[in-house]
């Protein structure tokens, strides 16, 4: 290529390639397309169609009738003036926003802590079996792992005849207040903090390796290694990560708070699913219940706009 040609393509007026048009492009991929149908299928059938049972909290709503012959309520937002109204309401929001809290400060960086160790690790073997003894848990259904922690840390459990027989005094781990919300949070980190391992051990698996051999020509040990190569290379996925988990700030699994909890904490472990599952499903108040789920979608949904519009602010990738 002579300097005629590099000055012809520095200007700009390099020959353009044509963009395909849709139809075209739809021929031209259409067994990649056809692949899309079925997924495209699940995910409006199970989850775009279901929104349309969102309008029970605003109507009188009917099992008989049916969603679409129940009146409208009057005046529209009727159940959602109840449920603001309703102190039952805000204490289940304080206490899903405190242990969601509880969660994202002790919880969220575990996996990345674990992650760093595993890498880390030199023997293979050692690292293999580590691994399976942390993903165990996440196979775990709550129904299970709810019937251990009863089992091992009640009245009667080994743990407090281990400490009966010590002299120590029995612990009610359980029945407590302070001591349950402890062993809420200890679970959730002992179930789901090895799993979480997979996401950042594939992110430091794609850091280029030449990093670490310059980061170790400079005189690095590891842990500055870990501090200036490792943490910034799989930033954007921490990032990722943590928008997510704020997405659900004000949203709480079901399974795992109404397993663990009992009538003596009743008050400090009910959170808006059990509260939904205690209006809508026991005691059949289908639009009060609709209109507590929409507020918690809601909610969570300016929390996963507001966490990326920070991020993004900071110069970090977001979501969107």
């Amino acid at each position: 290529m002579g300097a005629n040609d590099l000055q012809k393509n520095a200007s700009g007026n390099a020959p353009k390639y044509k963009r395909m048009g849709f139809i075209k492009t739809i021929k031209t991929y259409k067994w990649l397309y056809l692949m899309l149908v079925f997924p495209l299928a699940q995910y409006v059938l199970f989850r775009y169609a279901p929104l349309t049972g969102l309008q029970v909290a605003f109507k009188e709503f009917s099992v008989f009738k049916g969603i679409s012959k129940s009146p409208w309520a009057t005046p529209i937002f009727k159940y959602f003036q109840e449920v603001f109204a309703n102190p039952q309401f805000w204490n289940a929001v304080k206490n899903t926003v405190k242990l969601n809290i509880l969660d994202l400060i002790f919880g969220f960086p575990m996996p990345i802590i674990l992650a760093i160790m595993l890498w880390e690790m030199r023997s293979v073997k050692v690292k293999k079996v580590y691994q399976t003894l942390m993903y165990l848990p996440h196979f775990l259904s709550w129904v299970i792992i709810g019937s251990l922690v009863v089992k091992i840390f009640g009245t009667n459990g080994p743990v407090n005849t281990f400490l009966s027989s010590i002299g120590r005094n029995p612990v009610n781990f359980l029945m407590d207040s302070g001591n349950w919300t402890v062993m809420y949070v200890v679970t959730g980190i002992w179930q789901s903090a090895g799993w979480g391992t997979i996401i950042y051990l594939a992110a430091i698996s794609g850091v280029n390796t030449e990093l670490y051999e310059a980061a170790e020509v400079d005189g690095c040990g590891r842990l500055r290694r870990i501090w200036y190569v490792t943490l910034p290379c799989i930033m954007p996925t921490i990032v990722i990560m943590l928008i997510l988990q704020l997405g659900q700030m004000v949203g709480i699994g079901f399974e795992r708070p109404y397993v663990m909890m009992n009538n003596m904490v009743k008050n400090s472990a009910d959170v808006i699913s059990t509260f939904v599952y205690d209006r809508g499903i026991l005691n059949r108040q289908y639009p009060f219940a609709t209109a507590v789920d929409i507020f918690g979608s809601v909610v969570n949904m300016c929390f996963v706009i507001g966490a990326n519009f920070i991020t993004r602010r900071m110069g970090e990738g977001g979501l969107f």
